[in-house]
């Protein structure tokens, strides 16, 4: 058992990101989780689904967040 829940610990610089199949690497983590945030409060249907999808995963600190059910 960790010591320190996952969500205390420091987030990394940076996280990669696959949204519809883009595979993207963020420097910074604060810019990306303010992109999907934008992209999930302007976009309708499975697009906003996508979003959320990672936003969420972003607000929980993963450093590789994607749309795809595994």
């Amino acid at each position: 058992m960790l010591k320190y829940p996952e969500l205390a610990m420091p987030r990394r610089c940076s996280v990669m990101t696959v949204c519809n199949g883009k595979r993207e690497v963020w420097t910074d983590y604060e810019e990306a989780k303010a992109y999907f945030l934008e992209l999930m409060m302007t976009a309708e249907g499975e697009d906003r689904d996508r979003a959320e999808c990672i936003y969420i995963q972003l607000t929980h600190g993963l450093s590789e967040c994607s749309d795809e059910n595994e």
